[in-house]
């Protein structure tokens, strides 16, 4: 029988040391891995932060290099995009219950998943604000001030928007939940969108059609929309803070169809998990959005003042109900588009927008 010669034997050793190096460089983390966020269209700074933070932490405590990459878009639209394959989302974090119940019922989230995560899955809350031109030229205050003539409007499409879905509750409830009847709101509604000059698909697209376009007298915007675009343009833009708006409510969750099939569970978790940390909630009031933790909050309340807000269950049983009752084909938004003139002519849809974090 031949002996293996010294060069094999050198060969062979050379391949075990090889794989030895490679194992010893895994468990010290060099192996990388990515999970992607899929989220509304605003989120996009907030997650920029978030997502620098939590790699930091997590390789300083796993060893592991987790690259989250981020979608963004119009709220109900990125929905729809994970449901039907062209975002495989490993998570989503949408600004509308209802957007992340549509994907529950497709079977591509646990049905108990608001359940998973601390504070029902919403790390925090927002709301509908006005974004008026410096100095307030159109002495906008107050929701029927919208609807004055020569009022000019800007807010997303309700059709695929959480902002304008939002913005359009929000201005029914501020008349039915001062003693106004369901008649009156409806009428409001259709005075709100004959003034509106743009429909975006989301909220970024309004926000540069009012802020860059310059096009309109006022905008119907996220809270945290609205401090940016201010402090981008201090000496052209100022918030005004209608006497009452709607308690907005973005939900987070992993997908757990998306998260098996990638074997990501634990990463997804994880990084959900972070989100309801005090050093994330610290950076999540500094981008203006308010944080569940209430000691955060108190810390934050002169950037984000104490306001009336109103729960969806002042104007439906539920978000399902009102995502029914007026987003359904037939519902009350339909109506209200099928008798303002001209409104389908008004709708911009631009693409979502994927940015690796």
């Amino acid at each position: 029988m031949r002996r293996p010669s010294l060069l094999n034997l050198a060969a062979v050793a050379g391949v075990v040391v090889a794989v030895a190096l490679i194992a010893v460089r895994n468990v010290h983390g060099n192996t990388s891995y990515e999970i992607l966020n899929v989220s509304y269209d605003p989120t996009r700074e907030l997650y920029d932060s978030l997502d620098a933070r939590f790699a930091e932490t997590y390789s300083h405590e796993t060893g592991i290099h987790l690259r989250v990459k981020q979608s963004h878009g119009g709220s109900s639209r990125q929905a729809r995009a994970v449901i039907s394959g062209e975002q495989p989302a490993d998570v989503v974090t949408l600004g509308l219950y209802s957007d992340i119940e549509a994907l529950s019922r497709q079977g591509l989230i646990a049905p108990n998943w608001a359940n998973r995560l601390p504070h029902h899955s919403q790390p925090y809350y927002s709301t509908i604000v006005f974004v008026v031109r410096k100095g307030n030229p159109k002495h906008i205050r107050d929701w029927p001030d919208l609807v004055l003539p020569g009022v000019e409007l800007v807010t997303p499409d309700p059709r695929t928007s959480g902002n304008g879905k939002l913005s359009a509750l929000a201005a029914w409830g501020a008349v039915v939940t001062r003693g106004g009847s369901e008649i009156a709101a409806r009428d409001y509604l259709r005075a709100l969108y004959t003034n509106s000059v743009r429909l975006d698909s989301g909220a970024r697209g309004a926000a540069n059609a009012f802020a860059i376009e310059k096009i309109g007298d006022v905008q119907l915007a996220w809270e945290s929309e609205a401090l940016r675009e201010v402090a981008d343009n201090r000496t052209e833009l100022e918030v005004v803070y209608p006497p009452v708006s709607i308690l907005a409510e973005p939900y987070v969750a992993w997908v757990d169809a998306n998260v098996a099939r990638h074997h990501s569970e634990r990463y997804a978790r994880a990084y959900l998990a972070f989100l309801f940390s005090d050093e994330a909630q610290q950076i999540i009031a500094r981008a203006g959005y308010r944080p569940y933790n209430p000691q955060v909050a108190r810390a934050f309340a002169s950037r984000l003042p104490p306001l009336t807000l109103f729960p969806v269950t002042a104007i439906a049983r539920d978000w399902d109900d009102a995502n029914h009752r007026f987003f359904d084909e037939n519902g009350i938004m339909d109506t209200v588009y099928r008798s303002v003139d001209g409104l389908a002519g008004r709708a911009v849809h631009e693409t979502s927008q994927g940015s690796p974090s």
